[in-house]
């Protein structure tokens, strides 16, 4: 019978598309990796990887194979989940990323919760503003607010974003208040940390426009900052800024626009047939903390 670990390391080494990320992944050496994997093929009598000296690709056989394992390796995920959730517990390390505002703001406040739940699962929680590569890095899943473009990914989406155009009462009592649109060509603006264009829904439709300000940064935290000690004017979620609003330290203008809808937050990764239980687990948990209206919205009422 063939060793169950040899299924594991195949699948890991087609996910990533590396022995050694594969062997980094589960705690082997690219040679170990490489060597269980000939003896999987020798065992079954036939070659399931292309190698080059670029890439790993599956050869027919092996797509075939591939296929099966996932069901297999899924099934015994299913087992070890009704196991875990009859005893309340869940072993392993979860690794998880996610922007750095929303993971230090909303993300962290809630892993005592979870955590206390599954006492036997470790997290990893990597925080950055920056685009991650998370099957080439081993990450279990991302957080990310964005619109999603990369159909090799899965992702569940967990919370509406909205995101308001604001500045502080000093500013716009120095600057005055602009009324259309147009009239922030006139204003100091504060583009987001990547400086991508601002993507606007209002009365006329979906707009863009690329704001132009004397202050870039590649941190959403300083934009953050500087929107609110009166510097400019941002486009802002609400789950940042739900509490400046409420209290008066930002003024939600132009009422009328908002950021684009097709913006979301997601709970993104790597495989649909392969959901190891732990991830489920952890997103059915922040889906239901946040809820169809998130807390923070509510907050603002």
């Amino acid at each position: 019978m063939t060793n169950l670990g040899d299924l594991e390391i195949f699948a890991k080494v087609v996910s990533t598309g590396s022995m050694s990320l594969a062997g980094r992944a589960l705690g082997f050496s690219p040679a170990v990796v490489s060597k269980r994997i000939k003896r999987l093929e020798d065992r079954l009598g036939t070659r399931l990887l292309q190698r080059t000296t670029r890439q790993i690709s599956l050869t027919e056989a092996g797509q075939g194979f591939y296929d099966r394992v996932l069901g297999i390796l899924a099934g015994i995920e299913e087992a070890e989940y009704y196991i875990s959730g009859r005893s309340a517990q869940m072993h392993g390390t979860l690794k998880v990323t996610a922007p750095t505002s929303f993971g230090r703001t909303h993300v962290a406040p809630h892993l005592k919760s979870f955590m206390d739940m599954h006492p036997g699962l470790a997290i990893h929680l990597v925080l950055s503003d920056e685009f991650t590569d998370i099957v080439g890095e081993g990450f279990d899943l991302a957080i990310r607010i964005a619109e999603l473009t990369d159909s090799s990914l899965v992702a569940r989406r967990l919370a509406p974003v909205r995101r308001l155009l604001c500045a502080s009462p000093d500013y716009l009592a120095t600057n005055g208040t602009p009324q259309t649109i147009e009239d922030l060509k006139q204003h100091r603006c504060l583009p987001a940390h990547n400086n991508d264009a601002w993507r606007l829904e209002g009365p006329e439709g979906p707009l863009s426009l690329r704001p132009e300000g004397m202050l870039v940064t590649n941190s959403s935290e300083v934009v953050r900052e500087a929107v609110i000690s009166g510097l400019g004017i941002a486009l802002r979620s609400t789950w940042d800024i739900s509490r400046e609003l409420k209290d008066g330290r930002l003024v939600h203008i132009l009422t009328a626009y908002e950021g684009s809808r097709n913006v979301t937050l997601s709970a993104v990764y790597p495989s649909r047939q392969f959901l190891p239980a732990k991830v489920r687990l952890f997103i059915d948990y922040l889906a239901e903390v946040y809820g169809p209206v998130p807390y923070w919205e509510r907050s603002m009422v």
